[in-house]
């Protein structure tokens, strides 16, 4: 197979019946041959597939004959040989049903209907964004883990300290980001989905001036690259680790050994634990492990 193509998607709606839609999304992503997750919950779809070119076109139309994902927004991206020289981005096809399709431990506070989320931020694109900055003292919001943030995001945008999505609410009630309430906050993550929830669940909490960017990173690298606002590189949820917008990314990541530039994002040595972190090569050659393999090495 040629090199293959990702598409990201996702797409709130009320579904009285999750599980018919993962049976037919996992007969119709199965038999085009098709690799990746993709979530159903009551509020909706999110997914993201890799595979050839053709079977994905086949796959978003199918996708598409449903009324409530009708207008689902299909972001593509190119993807890439592995170091190994496969082109496999997903090992398997996962289709699961859960309580939220962004796991913020709130399924409740969300309400969706026929339009989509209720009561989320004000959706901007990348030139909405752009003309806000310059009439505005806008805050970046990263809406995605830390490490996620740590080797790309907005310029002098707040990065939250969280390894999980489902931190961020107790970090927002804790009255750390209370300063930000009355100031505009521009929310962004990988392709738009977490901040459609992340939103409401701010505006809920107090903070009155909430913006998102729509289509998030992917769909504002499309516009701008690496000539924009935006730094360093993506983050993704495949094979790739991290994709560039173009051959002129800043490196802004820093090497949890040696302090260091990278932009590279590691999985620990031990099968046990799931902990990622930025580390250039030589100091992964070096120690492969994590701090938390480290304790656990000492202790046994």
């Amino acid at each position: 197979m040629a090199t293959p193509k990702v598409i990201l998607y996702y797409a709130f709606a009320p579904l009285p019946d999750p599980e018919a839609i993962r049976l037919w999304q996992h007969t119709l992503a199965d038999s085009l041959g098709l690799r990746g997750r993709v979530i159903v919950s009551p509020h909706g779809i999110n997914g993201t597939l890799g595979g050839d070119v053709v079977e994905l076109k086949k796959y978003v139309r199918g996708l598409r004959s449903y009324a409530p994902f009708k207008d689902a927004d299909i972001k593509w991206s190119q993807g890439a040989a592995l170091p190994d020289g496969t082109t496999a981005l997903f090992p398997r096809l996962s289709v699961k049903v859960r309580d939220e399709l962004v796991a913020f431990g709130a399924p409740d506070a969300l309400k969706v209907d026929e339009d989509g989320v209720v009561d989320g931020g004000t959706k901007l694109t990348p030139e909405e964004l752009h003309e806000l900055v310059a009439s505005e003292d806008v805050v970046f919001f990263d809406g995605r883990n830390h490490i996620e943030s740590e080797i790309g995001r907005f310029r002098g945008a707040v990065r939250p300290p969280v390894e999980t999505t489902r931190e961020f609410l107790d970090l927002l009630d804790s009255g750390a980001y209370d300063h930000l309430k009355d100031r505009p906050v521009v929310t962004y993550c990988t392709g738009g989905i977490r901040c459609e929830v992340l939103t409401p669940l701010m505006k809920q909490r107090g903070f009155r001036e909430v913006y998102q960017l729509d289509g998030g990173i992917v769909r504002y690298g499309e516009t701008f690259g690496d000539d924009g606002l935006w730094e360093g590189s993506l983050y993704v949820f495949d094979g790739r680790v991290a994709t560039d917008f173009s051959d002129h990314a800043k490196v802004v990541g820093t090497c949890d050994r040696c302090a260091g530039p990278t932009k590279s994002v590691r999985d620990c040595v031990d099968v046990a634990c799931v902990r990622q972190f930025a580390r250039c090569d030589a100091c992964m050659s070096a120690d492969p492990g994590c701090d938390a393999h480290a304790l656990t090495a000492v202790m046994d």
